[in-house]
């Protein structure tokens, strides 16, 4: 195998305000953005060529990675011009492909964080000989997922959409966001219009009598659709829990970028990053948050399990648990934000102004 396709196109509106200047894929964890570490990972597992499957904020990527060379990669880049689905999306790029029918072509979402062995995936779709191969996981709670059950040998034997009642919780097996297609089954899929591989070609393929093969791989694996799932994801890649080559630096309990300060006496711990030109003042406490590049967090405050945007500002003994801020927001001093907060892009909070607890 050496080429893949990751599914970059979506608007990450769970993650908003995050991704109202900045796709999904393209938001640091761990000190780069995230499809830095996809990328990095797959090259590791011997991927050489990659088709970029873009479509919202597409021109924000090829200035970022250019032709791929910098990662030891070729790299292009595929704009879609309407949203076409994951089935579409993969459609839309295979004239792209260099791979013969028969070869492999590795395909995986955009959000997905995970350990998996993609080599182990590759030799279990070419010993099977399936049609496309999947990555499985098992999850304690599946009913957020798709069921994917299998046969003792793996073999794929139904998917089922997001289950409603305990009788419909066959299995604990749900898709895991990364595939190994034969590259001949890609232009089966449909052209020029959405198709979702999930609802569409996937159970098509089934009905049709294809193999399709299941490979239960349950290292590590997080989906980072939601602002809490990023921040857990950014700080795990520092902590060393999810693996990944493209961290800037050692593992540890904090991740400070070459042109960041932070003062002597802050303290930062549990996966911390603190991103280019920011500023973590004295007495500040930060805690399993990312700090991105320019933002500024100011004396004494303490900041838990957040994400303090581009060039924004937490103020003085500010209190900030849970918390997403956007781009260029201002918290002013003394306020008190927790569980699932989200101020929005250059918002200002004036000091003192929200609270969660009796001002005494």
């Amino acid at each position: 195998m050496t080429e893949a396709i990751p599914l970059v196109g979506g608007r990450g509106t769970r993650l908003r305000p995050l991704t109202v200047h900045t796709p999904k894929p393209m938001l640091p964890a761990a000190g780069v953005p995230f499809l830095t570490h996809q990328l990095a990972r797959a090259r590791a597992a011997g991927v050489e060529h990659i088709v970029l499957a873009t479509s919202y904020l597409a021109e924000v990527f090829e200035p970022h990675f250019g032709d791929g060379s910098a990662l030891g990669l070729h790299l292009e880049y595929v704009t879609e011009e309407e949203p076409l689905g994951t089935g579409g999306a993969i459609r839309n790029v295979a004239s792209r492909l260099h791979s013969g029918p028969d070869e492999p072509v590795l395909v995986f979402n955009g959000d997905i964080l995970t350990g998996l062995d993609i080599g182990a995936l590759v030799r279990t779709h070419e010993t099977s000989g399936a049609d496309v191969s999947l990555h499985l996981t098992r999850v304690t709670d599946p009913r957020a997922y798709g069921l994917v059950p299998t046969d003792g040998a793996g073999r794929v034997l139904a998917f089922l959409e997001k289950p409603q009642t305990p009788e419909e919780i066959v299995t604990d097996q749900i898709n895991a966001g990364a595939y190994v297609f034969r590259r001949s089954v890609i232009d089966t899929i449909p052209a020029g219009r959405a198709v979702s591989v999930e609802r569409e070609t996937f159970p098509g393929l089934l009905a049709a009598g294809a193999h399709l093969q299941g490979m239960v791989d349950s290292t590590y694996w997080l989906d980072l659709g939601t602002p809490a799932a990023f921040v857990r994801g950014s700080a795990d890649l520092v902590l060393g829990k999810a693996p990944s080559p493209a961290v800037p630096g050692r593992c540890g309990d904090r991740l400070v970028l070459p042109t960041a300060r932070v003062a002597p006496d802050a303290k930062l711990a549990g996966g911390t990053v603190v991103g280019e030109g920011a500023f973590v003042a004295e007495g500040a406490r930060v805690f399993g948050s990312t700090i991105l590049p320019g933002a500024v967090i100011e004396p004494g405050a303490v900041v838990t399990d957040s994400l303090i945007g581009t060039r924004a500002r937490v103020g003085e003994r500010a209190v900030l648990s849970g918390a997403v801020i956007g781009d260029g927001a201002v918290i002013g001093a003394h306020n008190e934000l927790r569980e699932g907060v989200r101020v929005w892009c250059d918002a200002r909070i004036p000091a003192g102004a929200v609270r969660f607890s009796s001002d005494q």
